[in-house]
């Protein structure tokens, strides 16, 4: 591990030293392993770098929050070894890096492949949920259902070395990181971005894919500027390894002709790139896809006045409540009620949970206490949902609830554990 600041990745290397570098991105609760299957065809004509995610097969357990995180780490590691410009393919996770990798850093991108990925994976409570699960009951339930989100059900009949290997890949991950994970999964979204991604991209999907499948595949190749799409049949999200054949080929075809070439600064110009790929597997031609709308930009605000709290309330009360609460929220304000909603988002939200003074692990523990003090059962469950979210174990939310018997009286506490053991057994369910 590296001494700096930013922690370097676990890494590996394969092929001659003097060849061009391509780097394979791995996906959530996977290892480097998930692409051996295409590094021997790879290195006749590549260094192949791979590396594995924090916690993932027995890397050093250094959460990472964000898909910046990710990749600043991946950058100061290839530092580490001159490593400049390279082409990059990823998988789901891998594919959020790569994406971050050609819209921030696209001087040292020659040419991106995204395979299994989305501009937005799913929504943000979706993974924050997955954070509460595994923080409750570990990464067994996680890791029993990753077959069924990852492969096909004939290739998991079929393969049940593959499918148990992809069992215990989950289930030796560490878990602070996979919920890491999770949360830098919740908070990207690039769809307003693509149009910035200059760099020759395939985009590359599983026709069976049920978690990124084709309708991400086009959004992304209708925002990303001459994109190319490749369906493979037969494929569910770890395409690499349920379609390990087809896969390597697309990737030889697209990384042999579409390797952008440096910018060079003594002549201030830019080699002319090689045609782009043509599709390879794909479906029938694009049609338009219409990427769901973004909210504007917020306006700067004038030398010496202060920002308005409410966008930074909303986007606070989302984290904490999650996106279904507060649009269930909003949409049921009118006249009457709307300037209330307002308030509270401005004010509660933009101006106290958004202090730094204290995290939001704390801030939940005050807050229940008070709700348990002032009866109010009903915010009492949706905020025991926001302390899960938050990072507070169920062990920890018995805890303050028994504190706050102490000093809120029995008769308080015994209507809050109700509440909140419903909630708990609710949210910490796994799902079948």
């Amino acid at each position: 591990m590296s001494e700096t600041k930013t922690p370097a990745l676990q890494y590996r290397f394969d092929g001659p030293e003097d060849a061009p570098v391509l780097i394979l991105g791995p996906s959530l609760g996977t290892t480097w392993h998930m692409w051996d299957r295409q590094v021997p065809d790879l290195v006749k004509q590549w260094r192949i770098f791979r590396f594995d995610l924090p916690g993932h097969g027995g890397a050093p357990a250094y959460p990472a929050g964000s898909v910046r995180d990710l990749t600043d780490r991946l950058l100061a590691t290839l530092d580490q070894f001159g490593v400049q410009r390279f082409g990059y393919a990823g998988c789901a996770l891998g594919g959020a890096i790569g994406m971050e990798l050609a819209l921030r850093h696209p001087e040292r991108l020659a040419s991106l492949a995204l395979i299994a990925a989305s501009p937005r994976f799913g929504s943000a409570d979706e993974f924050r949920q997955r954070g509460v699960i595994v923080r409750t009951n570990g990464l067994d339930p996680i890791a029993r259902t990753s077959p069924e989100r990852w492969f096909t059900s004939g290739f998991a009949a079929a393969q049940p070395a593959i499918t148990e290997w992809a069992v215990q890949m989950v289930r030796t991950t560490d878990p602070g990181c996979y919920i890491a994970a999770c949360e830098a999964l919740a908070a990207f979204d690039v769809r307003a971005d693509l149009a910035r991604v200059g760099v020759p991209t395939l985009v590359l999907v599983g026709s069976d894919d049920q978690v990124t499948g084709p309708a991400e595949a086009r959004t992304l190749v209708a925002g990303i500027p001459d994109a190319r799409l490749a369906v493979v049949p037969g494929a569910s999200h770890l395409v690499p390894v349920e379609q390990p054949a087809a896969v390597t080929d697309l990737l030889v075809r697209h990384f042999s002709t579409a390797w952008q070439p440096a910018f060079d600064s003594a002549t201030g110009q830019t080699a002319i790139p090689a045609s782009p790929l043509k599709p390879v597997l794909t479906a029938p031609p694009l049609q338009p896809v219409a990427i769901a709308e973004i909210a504007p930009a917020a306006p700067v605000p004038q030398s010496g006045t202060r920002p308005d709290p409410y966008d930074a309330g909303i986007k606070v009360r989302r984290e904490v409540l999650g996106d279904a609460h507060v649009d269930r929220a909003l949409a049921q304000a009118d006249e009457f009620s709307g300037d209330f909603q307002e308030f509270i988002t401005r004010y509660a939200w933009g101006e106290i949970w958004d202090r730094p003074g204290l995290d939001r692990r704390s801030r939940s523990c005050v807050t229940l206490t008070a709700l348990v003090a002032g009866g109010h059962l009903d915010e009492l469950a949706f905020h025991t949902r926001a302390a899960l979210r938050n990072g507070l174990t169920p062990s920890e939310i018995k805890e303050v609830l028994l504190q706050a018997a102490v000093y809120c009286g029995v008769p308080a506490a015994n209507s809050a554990f109700k509440v909140a053991q419903q909630v708990i057994r609710e949210e910490t369910t796994p799902t079948e």
